[in-house]
């Protein structure tokens, strides 16, 4: 997982062709805390995605600006462009959301 250390970083990724997973998150996130352990697994299972970890507290304008307010939350970007989101206030598990990555990959 990538773990951007500025925001003209995160902001290149973004830009990045191929697919790209950005993975809202916060450190005081209880529902955050209890994926982070399956995100290893995640990623492996899911190769053709890079995985990119934002702070949402770090990069509250970037969460604001792609409308994410509950964490933790995932939008797909392929090319640069939004294809898929799976961003609600709930509790994510691994499953949910490798079913969730199936049905973006197609």
């Amino acid at each position: 997982m990538i773990v951007p250390k500025s925001l003209e970083e995160l902001a290149g990724l973004v830009e990045q062709e191929g697919k790209q997973v950005l993975f809202f998150s916060a450190d005081w996130c209880g529902d955050c805390r209890f994926i982070k352990p399956f995100l290893p697994e995640i990623e492996a299972e899911n190769p053709d995605f890079q995985f990119v970890l934002v702070d949402r507290d770090e990069y509250i304008e970037v969460a604001q600006q792609w409308n994410v307010f509950g964490i933790p939350s995932l939008v797909v970007l392929e090319n640069g462009k939004e294809i898929a989101r799976f961003v609600n206030r709930d509790r994510k598990t691994k499953q949910e959301i490798n079913d969730f990555l199936a049905n973006v990959r197609g």
